[in-house]
Order: structure tokens, then sequence, then C-alpha cells
């Protein structure tokens, strides 16, 4: 409903645009973009065609020395270049992560956090940065709860804006984001560029401008009311009060500072002083809980991945408290049981069997999976092939039924992820989030940056594992992830956002890969499919390799709701990644779904 109005009252007052000097056709949008990028000496490479729609093709890029693939153009050039300066691919994951959250605000940004999965070619081992937002000390399983243990909602001069859990000061969990950057670059940054280099494209773009796309423009219209109602994001992000159209250009002087101002004092500047004093007194002026001790006592935590095989390739992904690497294990780990190579993409019996295998995966997630510094997660288990067999034995040639996941418990989809791999063979896998669209819509004034809602992630039921309490970090579906060839050198690095969908979109990635011998962008173009507890296949109609009708119908004879979400849905992620061919061909993709763009040389 809240999206609805929103695009509703986008539409009523777009006929007023002219009036208000913003674009106000498709070719005044094509025109700005044109004349932006002519006033930035440069082509900009544009995510979406004449008619502002999305482009399916182009996304790719093929190399032998260094590649990137973002969910921004944007990105992937600043990646690139720290690249072709000399620097390593953690030097570039840092720059590529600071311009992200420049061009892509509504998914990402100084004020969230995230994970990083990463292969060091010098020592051959892969671990888990993680830079999770954690719930501030005061944080409680009844913070959001009334006497009725019924969610509070979050109002606004007398407008109701959602859930307290998801707007406003509650929201705000404690970041981690520069956390987790500075502590890449002082651990695995090379000495070949500075650290001027590495923030400097993200500066350039906050003070000089980036174009609006497709993806800004949606993402403007669904979250309208918060931006409108919470005064300092709708003063960075709104033109006026009004969204702005596709092939706008959109300039963050202050957000520049602010990014100059950590370049120069790294940690330090961001977690305390001045910058810690101004986030605090923006959460709490909402309600929030957030302190200076919060912000000074962030940790970022360093772990070992968790590992299987599938057909001997060796993969590695995120342990908890995302539950996404596991999950995607335990999938991949179910679906070996079955010839899979020999059973046609997006037929009824491929359906099948990754919707069973996904519908098993959310069960065990609901039941066991939290932040394991609070909880005992069976991780073994779960990533066990002897419990994977097990389980694929209860498999039959109907939709079955699993123990159902708590509706709170699925996360939005406003993530962005990003893989880098370099000439010395390091690789970097990076999801990122603020979590949804414009985090918990709270910018802090004169800094240019929006704190997440990160704590929407806990569940509001307080006897949940993954209820929220004071230090701990909430659940999250995020699977960047690392994968080996069977004899142990480095095939690929990928990750997406999306949400829940995340780790099953990424398994159908690699599955793909690995069974069909796909090209990773053939293999993230191939049309989606998403299940979960609930028993409802979602699919994409249209697009490469899409479900025939005959497909869906054979499905609903098996007992599978079915779902048609259209096609090229940003719902099912925007996977980004890099395989590494045996002759060392660097090949990166980046998912039409999203505004991606690999670049490669």
């Amino acid at each position: 409903m809240k999206k609805y109005i929103a695009l509703l009252m986008a539409l009523v007052m777009g006929l007023s645009v002219a009036g208000c000097g913003q674009s106000a056709s498709s070719s005044a949008s094509s025109e700005a973009a044109s004349s932006s990028a002519d006033s930035n000496e440069e082509e900009v490479w544009l995510p979406y065609d004449e008619n502002l729609q999305k482009k399916k093709d182009d996304r790719d890029a093929t190399g032998k020395t260094g590649a990137v693939a973002a969910c921004s153009w944007y990105a992937s050039k600043a990646g690139l270049e720290i690249l072709q300066e000399g620097g390593n691919a953690f030097d570039a994951a840092a720059a590529v992560a600071y311009t992200l959250g420049v061009v892509e605000p509504y998914f990402s940004g100084l004020g969230g956090g995230g994970f990083m999965t990463i292969y060091n070619a010098e020592t051959k081992e892969v671990e888990v940065i993680d830079f999770r937002e954690i719930a501030p000390a005061a944080a409680n399983a009844q913070i959001w709860l009334d006497e009725a243990g019924e969610m509070k909602q979050f109002e606004k001069d007398g407008q109701k804006l959602g859930t307290m859990s998801s707007i406003g000061g509650l929201s705000v969990a404690t970041p981690g984001e520069v956390a987790g950057m500075e502590y890449l670059l002082e651990n695995y940054g090379s000495d070949a560029v500075t650290r001027q280099q590495i923030f400097q494209p993200a500066i350039d773009l906050a003070n000089n401008g980036y174009l609006v796309t497709a993806t800004f423009k949606e993402e403007l219209e669904s979250e309208y009311a918060g931006l409108a109602a919470m005064g300092e994001v709708g003063n960075l992000y709104l033109n006026d009060g009004m969204p702005y159209e596709v092939g706008d250009t959109l300039t963050n002087p202050d957000l520049a500072t602010t990014l100059q101002a950590i370049a120069d004092g790294g940690r330090d500047a961001f977690y305390t002083g001045d910058m810690a004093q101004a986030m605090v007194d923006a959460v709490q002026a909402e309600g929030g809980v957030l302190t200076m001790e919060d912000l000074a006592n962030y940790e970022v935590k360093v772990r070992e991945p968790v590992s299987s095989t599938y057909r001997d390739y060796t993969i590695y992904s995120l342990p908890p408290a995302s539950s996404g690497g596991t999950h995607l294990i335990e999938i991949l780990n179910i679906l070996e049981n079955f010839d899979m190579a020999n059973t046609e993409v997006n037929s009824a019996d491929y359906i099948h069997r990754f919707s069973e295998a996904f519908k098993i995966a959310f069960a065990d997630r609901a039941q066991y999976m939290a932040d394991t510094d609070f909880a005992e997660v069976p991780l073994a288990q779960l990533t066990s092939k002897d419990y994977a067999a097990s389980r694929y034995a209860q498999i039959t040639d109907q939709s079955g039924t699993y123990t159902a996941v708590d509706a709170e418990e699925l996360e939005h989809y406003a993530t962005t992820s990003f893989s880098v791999v370099d000439q010395w063979g390091n690789m970097v896998a990076c999801t990122q989030t603020i979590n949804y669209g414009f985090g918990s819509k709270i910018a802090v004034p004169g800094y240019g940056f929006i704190m997440n809602d990160e704590m929407d992630d806990f569940s509001a039921n307080p006897e949940s594992v993954n209820c929220a309490e004071g230090g701990k970090r909430p659940l999250s579906s995020m699977s960047p992830s690392i994968v080996l060839y069977p004899d142990g050198s480095p095939f690929l690095t990928i990750g997406s956002p999306g949400a829940t969908r995340i780790f099953p979109t990424i398994a159908q990635v690699i599955q793909r890969m690995i069974d069909y011998g796909m090209d990773i962008q053939e293999a993230i173009d191939c049309a989606r499919i998403y299940d979960n507890a609930q028993n409802n296949v979602c699919y994409e109609s249209d697009g490469v390799d899409a479900p025939s009708a005959e497909a869906i119908a054979q499905l609903q004879a098996m007992g599978h709701e079915v779902t048609d979400k259209g096609a090229w849905q940003l719902f099912f992620g925007g996977v980004q990644g890099i395989s590494i061919g045996k002759d060392g061909t660097l090949r990166g993709g980046a998912d039409p779904r999203r505004d991606g763009k690999a670049l490669a040389y």
C-alpha cells in the first residue's frame, strides 16, 4: 500500500514537473543525460536506453589483467582505475564501496555495513570480513513493542510512515562500513596507491555530480513518502520536494566533505568527534538509542568462511550472522544428489528440485540461524553432505511442506554487491547495505549520508533466536562467495543483493556455470525462480530460458503455487561476478536487472 501511495503521489505531482524546472519528459531526460555526459568531458555508460528502459545487453567485460563488476558503472570505473594505477583488489574494493555509497545512496553508504569474502593470492587463503551493523547497547527484544506486544508505528507530523523497526531512530544499528573498509586497507591494501587516490572518485562524483538512473528513480518513487516527511534526507535526494528524473544530475557536496575527512582521518574521523556526535544527535532526535559509546566500541569481526564442494568445485561463503553462505552450500549439497546437468534449465523438474531445496533451507534458517556470538548454530550439520543427502531423500515428485519462515525475517532487497580481481589473482566479493531503500530515512545534517535501518532484520518476536539484543548482529542473507576449481585455483567471485532471494539466486548462477558450462553473463541473464517455506514458486515469465507455460502448468499439477513476476525483475537480485578462465582470461558479468556494468582490462 505504501509503495502504491508513493507512486500515485509522484505521478500526480509529476504533472507540474515542468513548472518546477525539472525534466518533464523522456526526451528531456535523455537530453539531460547527454548534456551531463558532455559536461563531464567523457562519455558516461548509461544502464538505460533511449526509452529510459534498462539495457538487457552490454553488461559484460573481458580482460587479462584486472576486472571489476559492480551495480553501478561509476563504481566499476572507480575500482578499475585503482587497478590500472597499480593498486590491488583490496584497494580497488574500498574505492568501489565508497563510490557506491555516493551513486546508490538508497542501497548502501557510510551509515550501513556488510560482509566481504576475500581470496589472498599470496597465502591462498579465504577469509570473511564481517562489518555488519550491530544493535546499540540499549537495544532489547521489546524495543519496538507496545504493551499488547504489537509493533509500534513511527509517526512524523501525524503521518504513519512504517514500523519503528524500519524507519526512524529505533531502526538504526551501529554502522560498520567505514570500520570494514579501514580494516581492509590497513591489513590488505598496497602501498602502490594513496588513500587520496582511493577516495577521489567518490569525492569527485559527490562534488561534480552523477546521473540519476532508472533504478534510482524507482527507489525515489517507492520511498517518496518517507523522503518527503523526514526533512534532511529529502533535502539531499528530492528536487524541490519532487523525485529527480532519469538523466538528471545529482550532487552531494556535504558527502564529498565527509569522504575527504575520512580519507584524511581514517576510522576515528567517523566513529569519534563531531561526525559521531552528529550521527548520535540525528538518531536520538528521532527516538533512537544510538550513543557515542556504541560508535567508539564498534568492532570488525574476521571470520572463517563456511565451505563445501559442488561437483568438486570448492565454495567459500559467509558464516552467521549471515545465513546466506550456509544455506547456499546446503542448497547445492542437496542438488548434488540429482542429475542436474541432464535436466533442462527451467523445466518443471528443474524448478521443482530447486524449489524443494529452497524450502528445506528456509525451514532450517528459521529454526537455527542467528549471530553465533549469541546462539549455538549447527554449521557442521547444515553444510554436511550426509545431512544434505538425508534432506534430499525427503523430496518426492510433489511439492512438499516444511516449517514456515516467520514473515518478519524476510529482508528488503535494498543491498548492493560487487566483485574485484587483480593482476596477482587476489579476489574480493562484497555485499553491503543500509537495508530498506534510503535506510531509516535519517540523514545526518551537514554530512550528507543516511543511517541504516538494519534493526529491522531482527525478529520482532522476543522468543526468536534472532531477537534484538544489545551488541548483537542481525540475521542476514548476504552471500558474497569465492569458488575454486577442483584443482584449487581461483574460478569465481560472485555476490548479489536481493534479501532472502540472495542465496537462492547465487545458487542458480553457480549451478548453471558448473553443470552447463555457461559463461558468467549467460548464467546471470538466465531467468530465475524463487521459493521459500511459503510454498510459492515465483518465476520470471519472460527473458532468457524463461519457464514455458507448459512447465508452469506441470508445476501446478505437482502441487506448487506459482506467481508470475514478469521479466528482468529486481526482485531476483542483481548478480555481479567475475570468472577466471583456465587460460587466465577474466570475464566480468553484471545483472541487467540492476544498473550494473562490468569493466576489465
